[in-house]
């Protein structure tokens, strides 16, 4: 399949993105603000890959070499985004409180719900570091900010989440 890929074959083409599209959407949907947007990212990663196939060197899985397109063309999005979101994360960090996570029963599902309704740079720096595994000068790199930035983003990110699963959990 990969080497009808790289042939440019498009049938080829087509069984890779169905057999991946699924699993890369979600990891589209963990940085995307709606739906669409995830879709957007979802397909322009897929040209990506369709059009560099050949910078895929064979070393490690294909798999994780298609997420990292999908999570770098996240974060194109995200920068295409950054000013838009510049308010949203002072207006959060205005209502933000310091508190531990309770012991309760929250799904993975609802925590992945209360994840998306993070402002975009906390949820970009959140997903990058707490699920993607990047460093805080990866991700630095990756967005253009600081290292205490990164730091400062992720902690108001687990400031809001707690927040909004002690406030889930007194309901």
């Amino acid at each position: 399949m990969w080497q009808g890929c790289q042939a440019q074959d498009k049938k080829s083409q087509a069984q890779l993105y169905n057999f991946f599209s699924k699993k890369m959407f979600v990891v589209c949907l963990r940085y995307a603000q709606t739906t669409l947007e995830a879709e957007d990212i979802l397909q322009n990663g897929f040209i990506k890959v369709f059009t560099k196939h050949h910078l895929f060197d064979g070393k490690g899985s294909l798999e994780g070499w298609i997420k990292r397109i999908m999570v770098n063309t996240a974060i194109e999005s995200y920068r295409k985004s950054k000013e838009k979101i510049t308010d949203s994360i002072d207006e959060y960090h205005e209502n933000t409180i310091h508190s531990h996570f309770p012991s309760d029963t929250t799904s993975y599902q609802d925590l992945l719900k209360l994840i998306k309704e993070l402002p975009l740079g906390y949820r970009t720096v959140f997903n990058l570091y707490a699920i993607e595994g990047y460093s805080h000068k990866e991700i630095a790199e990756m967005l253009n900010i600081s290292e205490g930035s990164s730091k400062s983003q992720l902690s108001r990110a687990r400031q809001v989440l707690q927040h909004k699963l002690i406030k889930e959990n007194t309901l």
